[in-house]
């Protein structure tokens, strides 16, 4: 049986983390990983995968792949979010690259809830969060934007990695 449908599952404490922002983690862009991704994707860009060639582009060197930043991913919120419940669902990603990432870049990723709200559906209640991680290099500029939202749903057991997500 689902709880009361008119109860909001929006604590004070789930508010408190509406504008947090996580603490900023660093990744050190090294061609093995630019290689190890573009390879896994089977993405044949030779902006990705060879280094001569790169050399004579506009970047000057190897860049990464656009999806390349899923894998930088943000630190959690200290204290955890207060995850009130067990599944969760991605509900999507938009991204915008600005600047793009290169070889030897140091890239800043910092994640920062910017809406909770909650849905009735089927199941019961919903939450929505909605997130923007912000991607900057070594000289202060965004190299990239994600938006994600992110819902959860369901009493029991929590999935694994739900709480991976705070």
């Amino acid at each position: 049986m689902s709880k009361n449908l008119h109860s909001t599952v929006i604590t004070d404490d789930i508010k408190s983390f509406l504008n947090a922002e996580s603490e900023p983690v660093y990744y050190q862009i090294e061609r093995q990983a630019i290689y190890n991704f573009s390879n896994a994707t089977g993405d044949e860009n030779s902006l990705y995968n060879d280094e001569i060639f790169a050399r004579s582009s506009i970047y000057g060197t190897l860049i990464v792949p656009p999806l390349f930043i899923r894998s930088l991913r943000p630190m959690k919120y200290d204290p955890l979010f207060p995850e009130p419940f067990s599944h969760i669902l991605d509900a999507g990603s938009k991204f915008f690259f600005i600047h793009p990432i290169r070889l030897g870049d140091t890239i800043c990723v910092v994640k920062k809830l910017v809406d909770i709200f909650e849905k009735d559906g089927k199941m019961g209640k919903m939450l929505f969060r909605k997130t923007e991680i912000t991607f900057k290099n070594q000289f202060g500029q965004v190299a990239a934007k994600e938006f994600n939202t992110i819902i959860t749903y369901g009493y029991g057991e929590k999935d694994p990695g739900i709480d991976d997500h705070g």
